[in-house]
C-alpha cells in the first residue's frame, strides 16, 4: 500500500449558485483559461469562449472533446446545472419514449436523470486528472423550510435542482458557494421598518438559511469578486497572514461630548456639578459619564438649555 501525506492541491470541483442575475457568469468568466458549455444562452453579453448546448447529448460530446483536447482550457464552466438537468430529463424522455419523466413506471424517471449525472461527473473527474478545474453554475430558489422539532417555518434557498440531481453535486463540489444580496433592515425614525444596502457577496459556510461548503478555510463572507478566489483556481490554500497585535486605539470622543465639555471649560464648571444636576432632574444616574449621554439629550437639553443649567449650578454653588 502507497501511503500519502501533506496537503495535495489539485484542480477545483466548485458549484456556485445564487439568485438570478448577480452575476455568477461573470464572476466565473475571470477564471483561468475559463470556457463554457453554454446551455441557456446565459454568456451570450459576456466577452468569454463558449461552446452551445442544445441537447444532453450536446453536453456529453463536449465534454468528451475537451477530454480529447485537455489543452483548449484551464477552466470548464457548466452555465447552469439547472438547464442541463432539463436537457438531462428531456433525453431520458426520448429514450423511454414518454411524453413527461412523471410517466416513466415507479417513479425512476429521476433516479434515471441522477444516473445521467452520475456519468457526467465521472467524465468530468478525467478531465480533473489531467489539471482542469471544473465550475458548475446554478440558480437559487427558495423554499419553505418546515422545522420538525418545533413549531414555525422560515425561507431557505437552494439550488433550482431535483432532490435527486442536488445531492450529487454537493457531495462531489470542493466548494459549495452561496451568492446573493446583502440586505440590511433598519428602523427609521417613525419605527417603520426599511431595507437597505443590495451589496453582492458570496456566502461559503452553511446556514439555516442556504447551503454552502468549502474545503478551503474560506472566511464566512466574501465579496463578489473574482479576485477573492482566484487562488483556489491556482491550486492554493488560502494565505495565512500573521497575527499582529493591534495597538490600542485612542477612544474617539463625539463633537456634541466635546461640545459640553467646551462649555464647561469656559464657564468654570466641574463635570460632576453637572452630572449631579442631571440626577437631580431625573435624566441620568450621577454616576453615569458624560459621554455616555446620548446625543439627543445632550443637544435638546444641555447645549439649548446651557445659559439656564450655568445659572442654576452657579446659585446652588452659592447657596452652599
Amino acid at each position: 500500500m502507497q501511503i500519502e501525506t501533506g496537503i495535495q492541491n489539485k484542480p477545483l470541483s466548485l458549484l456556485l449558485y445564487g439568485v438570478e442575475g448577480i452575476g455568477k457568469s461573470t464572476l466565473i468568466s475571470n477564471a483561468p483559461g475559463v470556457l463554457f458549455l453554454d446551455t441557456e444562452n446565459g454568456t451570450i453579453r459576456i466577452n468569454t469562449r463558449r461552446i452551445k448546448i442544445v441537447t444532453w447529448e450536446d453536453l456529453l460530446n463536449a465534454v468528451k472533446y475537451v477530454n480529447d483536447n485537455p489543452t483548449i482550457c484551464k477552466t470548464l464552466a457548466i452555465d447552469t446545472a439547472d438547464w442541463a438537468e432539463i436537457k438531462a430529463i428531456q433525453y431520458v424522455c426520448q429514450k423511454n419514449r414518454v411524453a413527461s419523466i412523471e410517466n416513466i413506471p415507479f417513479g425512476k424517471g429521476y433516479s434515471y436523470v441522477a444516473d445521467e449525472f452520475s456519468n457526467l461527473l465521472k467524465q468530468l473527474n478525467a478531465l480533473k486528472d489531467k489539471g482542469i478545474n471544473i465550475v458548475f453554475i446554478a440558480h437559487a430558489k427558495p423554499r419553505k423550510f418546515e422545522l420538525p422539532e418545533e413549531m414555525g417555518s422560515y425561507d431557505r434557498y437552494e439550488m433550482k435542482l431535483s432532490k435527486q440531481v442536488a445531492p450529487l453535486l454537493k457531495e462531489w463540489s470542493d466548494a459549495l458557494l452561496f451568492c446573493n444580496y446583502k440586505i440590511f433592515v433598519v428602523t427609521t425614525e417613525t419605527n417603520s421598518k426599511k431595507a437597505q444596502g443590495g451589496k453582492r457577496v458570496i456566502y461559503t459556510t452553511h446556514s439555516p438559511t442556504y447551503d454552502a461548503k468549502n474545503r478551503f478555510g474560506l472566511k464566512d463572507e466574501l465579496d463578489l469578486d473574482f479576485k477573492e478566489i482566484s487562488h483556489l483556481f491556482a491550486g492554493e490554500d488560502v494565505p495565512t497572514a500573521p497575527a499582529v497585535e493591534e495597538a490600542p486605539k485612542e477612544e474617539q470622543v463625539r463633537p456634541t461630548v466635546a461640545k459640553v465639555f467646551d462649555l464647561l471649560k469656559a464657564a468654570n464648571i466641574d463635570e460632576a456639578d453637572l452630572r449631579k444636576l442631571v440626577a437631580a432632574k431625573g435624566h441620568y444616574k450621577e454616576e453615569v459619564a458624560i459621554k455616555d449621554y446620548s446625543d439627543d439629550f445632550i443637544t435638546r437639553w444641555i447645549i439649548a438649555n446651557w445659559k439656564k443649567i450655568q445659572e442654576t449650578i452657579n446659585s446652588n454653588k452659592e447657596a452652599k
